[in-house]
């Protein structure tokens, strides 16, 4: 079944602040085999300008994702989870992400269409720091795949 028109332009209420922590941001570059030492060391980081440590791009895709959680866990929504898969990812930066930020993330339902009997769902989630301050937006797709036999 076609998921309702009626909740595109619809926002959820920010997430509870996550901070980002400089092991944190370590890990995640060494998982991604992204060895820029301003990812690891504070003062090659401090070199380029920045106070502290800084996340690779897609870091922020791990705070974005779960918000987005709360729109396809939505059950006025109506999406079967079990049916999607990730279809695209893009990130537009207002400045790094820096160890010590309090993010926030207020994620909005900017499309829905139905393709060949898959629901495919656009979220925004737009990130900001504790001061309110825009640090990034991250557009996720979501596809969910039609059942069998349809």
């Amino acid at each position: 079944m076609a998921l309702d028109q009626s909740f595109v332009g619809r926002s959820y209420p920010p997430t509870a602040p996550y901070e980002v922590g400089r092991e944190k941001i370590r890990e995640f570059a060494e998982a991604v085999g992204d060895t820029n030492p301003a990812y690891a060391d504070r003062a090659a980081a401090q070199a380029l300008g920045h106070p502290d440590v800084i996340a690779p791009p897609t870091f922020v895709f791990a705070i974005t994702f779960k918000a987005a959680g709360d729109v396809v866990h939505d059950p006025e929504l109506g999406l079967d989870y079990s049916r999607v898969v990730h279809g695209d990812q893009k990130f537009a930066y207002t400045r790094p992400v820096r160890a010590g930020d309090l993010l926030s993330v207020t994620s909005t339902i900017e499309g829905i269409k139905s393709l060949a009997g898959n629901d495919i769902i656009d979220v925004r989630g737009e990130v900001h720091d504790e001061n309110g301050e825009h640090v990034v937006t991250a557009w996720t797709k979501l596809v969910s795949r039609a059942a069998e036999g349809v």
